[in-house]
């Protein structure tokens, strides 16, 4: 009797574990995009020198603090009339609405995702977190995650549209990627950039090409790695092969 109640107690566990809503999504507020924007404006230099397409307000205002950005001339004062600006004449919360519907029809699609990501065995650590916070927003150059606080950002329109996928599982789940292997590959061995995204690429499509087709590994990347990631087996030896690819 004992035994079949420790059975049923490790069922139930599994379940729960299993089914566990891992996705959170939010709309932003006036002031979060505000400072998203702002940050956006800062760095408009940067993004143009690389070829970044960038999603800004549209306003003399906005060409404004662009040139000063360019000037490095942004005032106290720009941020107080950005605020102004956001408040009464571009945000509406209704303008997420569509995008918000979007990530939501795929949230069951990404906890499976995240269960396959974690039920795996790694002579690594994958970075977990209860619950990603996926945050949306309409500006940018389209996305980016926080490793320390599992929160990805992803850009989306008034009219839900998503830049690269129609579906947005599928940037969301490359950002997952790169938030788990952030501490234990990355920053570990100094991983560049362009290995980074080649390795976040080739583990996407292992793991998840079958539920979502059409996933490109980007034309880009430091191609050396991909000997390593041919399997899903090669995944889980990854830190021992980054350490022999890094001393040839």
């Amino acid at each position: 009797m004992r035994v079949n109640s420790l059975l049923i107690l490790f069922l139930v566990t599994v379940c729960n574990a299993l089914s566990k809503e891992r996705i959170k999504v939010n709309v932003p507020t006036v002031e979060s995009e505000t400072n998203y924007v702002w940050r956006t404006i800062i760095d408009i230099d940067f993004f143009e020198k690389n070829g970044y397409s960038i999603g800004l307000p549209t306003g003399s205002i906005i060409e404004q603090l662009k040139s000063k950005a360019r000037a490095k001339k942004l005032t106290d004062k720009d941020y107080a009339n950005l605020k102004i600006f956001m408040k009464d004449s571009v945000y509406n919360k209704v303008d997420y609405r569509l995008g918000y519907k979007a990530v939501m029809q795929r949230v069951d699609l990404l906890n499976r995702m995240i269960n396959t990501l974690y039920n795996s065995i790694y002579d690594w650590e994958f970075k977990r977190f209860d619950v990603y916070n996926i945050n949306l927003t309409l500006y940018g150059p389209g996305g980016s995650y926080n490793p320390d606080k599992g929160e990805v950002l992803i850009y989306t329109t008034s009219k839900g549209g998503f830049k690269q996928y129609i579906n947005p599982a599928y940037t969301i789940i490359h950002e997952i990627v790169h938030i788990g292997i952030q501490e234990s590959l990355i920053e570990k061995h100094k991983v560049s950039h362009a290995m980074k995204e080649r390795i976040v690429d080739n583990i996407v499509l292992l793991y998840f090409g079958d539920e979502l087709p059409g996933y490109r590994v980007q034309n880009m990347g430091d191609t050396r790695i991909d000997k390593y990631l041919k399997s899903k087996d090669q995944i889980n030896r990854l830190d021992k092969s980054i350490t022999e690819l890094l001393k040839q």
